[in-house]
């Protein structure tokens, strides 16, 4: 990944920060944002004791305008945008104690404000700066296609946002994807399955050397992965 652009939303923790200190290390600049600006700094200074290079900025996926500053900004400092992920998301309640039939409509609203429009968001804001080989990857998992108990309308959302992946696949030239890593322990999990860093390298994986072909509007996962790197 040696001179290319990268932006990951969300970075500051669980899957993004992972794959934000995995692009690093394989020598991509790599555009962190959060919205808090504390985190952002502390993950670009972690980036660079490294060896890595990074910039951080404050965004929120919710606002399309911090969106457009953030990919402008990118695009100012790399050029053109090589790798998009958008790691950015929330989860308000317990996963698998969530039943959707007694959630709060707040709840809703900023699942799908957050983990469905803030991806529309990124990779709308994104598109006019992506290079001609460029990459968007949208982090997923199975209850986005499976019906699971107790996961509420964050299932919703991610169902939502494969969806935007497959439109955006369908409109741009360049490669639009989902990523299922399976289940990683991180806030949004309860804190139960792989270490986000086990997985970061299948993300880098799909920006760089998955076939295009099978990653345009689809969805590859563990098995993908794991056939094509072993």
């Amino acid at each position: 990944m040696d001179d290319a652009t990268a932006v990951v939303t969300g970075a500051t923790r669980g899957i993004g920060r992972a794959v934000a200190e995995e692009f690093a290390a394989a020598g991509a600049h790599v555009v962190c944002c959060s919205r808090e600006a504390d985190d952002v700094s502390a993950v670009v200074e972690a980036i660079e004791t490294d060896g890595g290079t990074a910039t951080g900025i404050r965004a929120d996926v919710r606002d399309e305008y911090d969106v457009e500053r953030l990919m402008g900004t990118a695009a100012r400092i790399g050029g053109e945008i090589d790798v998009v992920v958008a790691c950015a998301g929330v989860y308000h309640g317990t996963p698998g104690e969530t039943p959707i039939d007694g959630e709060a409509y707040s709840a809703y609203d900023d699942h799908l404000r957050t983990n469905a429009r803030g991806v529309f968001a990124t990779l709308r804001e994104a598109a006019p700066h992506l290079a001609p080989e460029a990459r968007a990857l949208v982090p997923t998992g199975s209850v986005a296609r499976d019906g699971t108990p107790g996961i509420g309308t964050y299932a919703v959302s991610k169902a939502a946002a494969e969806a935007i992946v497959r439109g955006f696949a369908a409109d741009l030239d360049q490669t639009v994807g989902c990523v299922d890593p399976g289940q990683v322990a991180t806030g949004l999990s309860g804190e139960h399955g792989r270490d986000p860093a086990d997985v970061a390298p299948m993300f880098r994986w799909a920006a760089v050397d998955a076939p295009a072909e099978e990653l345009d509007g689809t969805v590859v996962g563990l098995r993908e992965w794991k056939t094509a790197t072993r």
